[in-house]
């Protein structure tokens, strides 16, 4: 504790950092005020079936995503998901297109011209987004509009006024970016997901003594024995793995012979980090536009897909994050290049031969980690259902894994590594300075 108030104090002598703390914290407040800005036209105290709505499922998964904007009817109601959805589909089409594949090697020209892209294809999202969540709206919660105001008078204004709220969010996060700490969009995601998590914990805790058979304390004791388990389970997948011996890459390809001093290869046993899960995630909301964000009513193999606790939804989900897993890390790591590289740099693997070889040599290693490494991914990802089936609370249950926890650890290990670097710069201890944080630790985006 002492080693804390002592690292704060010293943010606090830098004045650069303790600028870009105030202002990170500052755009923050601006974030969630901007949460409980209800739309004009609609009564929050009507909003008892919708929020009823979010209370589990995929709904309460994008409730969560918007810290509870979703929910309330607020400006803010679609959050950051969009412009995600639209960097997803970016990267996809920068490895599959060409015309995208020769902007992406242009350097910072071609950045600047792929973000521009990913704005446009943002505001398309939301300009069928935001309709779809009129009319679900209007299904909920018909009476929360008031009387005079028809709803196709409300739809049209509502529509730009929610796709402007998710622009201003994503300038709130390029502010926090160039101004403040950390990568802002991750930041923005970050805020939204603890924002739940008090009640979250007040109302799982009230569960466990309330509930005829929750457990009681010893119960509650062991769920947080376990949470603390799966956050360290993902902090190591968030930083990855050191170096992979090549001792150890000659036994997965079932040669026996080795020995001498030990080396390394440049190869990760979570390459792919937390992108499968976002990219899994991402294809697992697709059911919400077709039934229009309405999870009673429709088909039942449509329902199921909405219910992330279903088996069918957890069976698909893993499905996606082992293929996602393999072809992220298809295209991060190219074995041909990495054997060029090092042939150039007059590097070699005892034994094989370089070039062609090597490259070989290096694509069977990758094929044999990258299994055992998706699977680990996939039972992060579906932690929560697991902790459903224990009766976890659903809005606690949340922070047992998946994408949310993943997205928290990556941020903090990136908000305490950009401190740190602050800090060393002028000859401060940092944050954690007695444990360790890698140089691997990555931002959901």
């Amino acid at each position: 504790m002492k080693k804390f108030i002592e690292t704060l104090k010293n943010c606090w002598k830098i004045e650069d950092l303790r600028q870009r703390l105030l202002i990170t914290l500052l755009f923050a407040a601006i974030y969630r005020f901007g949460s409980f800005v209800v739309l004009p036209g609609i009564n929050p105290g009507m909003l008892d079936e919708l929020q009823k709505q979010t209370a589990g499922g995929l709904m309460s998964l994008l409730d969560m995503f918007s810290g509870g904007a979703f929910s309330n009817a607020s400006i803010f109601a679609l959050g950051i998901m969009p412009y995600i959805s639209a960097s997803i589909v970016m990267q996809l089409l920068a490895v599959a297109v060409p015309f995208f594949q020769k902007m992406q090697r242009e350097g910072e020209s071609g950045r600047k011209k792929i973000s521009w892209y990913t704005r446009f294809l943002t505001v398309g999202i939301l300009l069928v987004q935001a309709p779809s969540y009129l009319l679900n709206l209007k299904a909920q919660a018909s009476v929360a509009l008031t009387t005079g105001i028809s709803w196709t008078q409300f739809m049209l204004p509502a529509t730009i006024i929610l796709a402007a709220g998710s622009m201003f969010i994503l300038w709130l996060g390029e502010r926090i970016t160039d101004k403040g700490v950390g990568n802002g969009i991750s930041m923005i995601i970050m805020i939204g997901i603890i924002a739940r998590l008090p009640q979250a914990f007040v109302q799982e805790l009230g569960s466990r003594f309330t509930s005829i058979s929750g457990g009681g304390f010893v119960m509650f004791i062991i769920e947080i024995l376990v949470l603390y388990a799966v956050i360290c389970a993902s902090i190591m997948l968030v930083q990855g793995t050191r170096k992979i011996p090549v001792q150890y890459a000659k036994r997965l390809i079932g040669n026996k012979q080795y020995g001498g001093a030990r080396q390394y290869i440049p190869l990760k046993l979570f390459a792919a980090n937390v992108m499968p899960i976002i990219f899994a995630q991402a294809l697992m909301f697709i059911p919400l536009v077709f039934v229009r964000y309405q999870s009673e009513g429709g088909s039942p193999i449509l329902n199921a897909f909405m219910d992330n606790r279903s088996l069918p939804y957890n069976i698909l989900y893993v499905i996606l994050i082992v293929g996602f897993t393999y072809f992220y890390t298809a295209i991060t790591l190219n074995p041909v290049q990495m054997a060029e590289d090092m042939k150039r740099n007059n590097g070699f693997i005892p034994g094989v031969k370089p070039g062609k070889d090597t490259a070989d040599y290096i694509e069977t290693i990758m094929s044999r980690i990258t299994f055992p490494g998706s699977l680990f991914i996939a039972f992060i990802a579906v932690m929560p259902a697991l902790a459903g089936l224990l009766d976890v609370q659903m809005a606690f249950a949340q922070f047992f894994g998946g994408t949310s926890l993943l997205i928290l650890v990556g941020v903090v290990i990136d908000f305490i590594q950009q401190v740190k670097g602050h800090m060393l710069m002028r000859h401060y201890d940092g944050l954690l300075n007695s444990g360790r944080t890698r140089n691997g630790g990555v931002s959901a985006y």
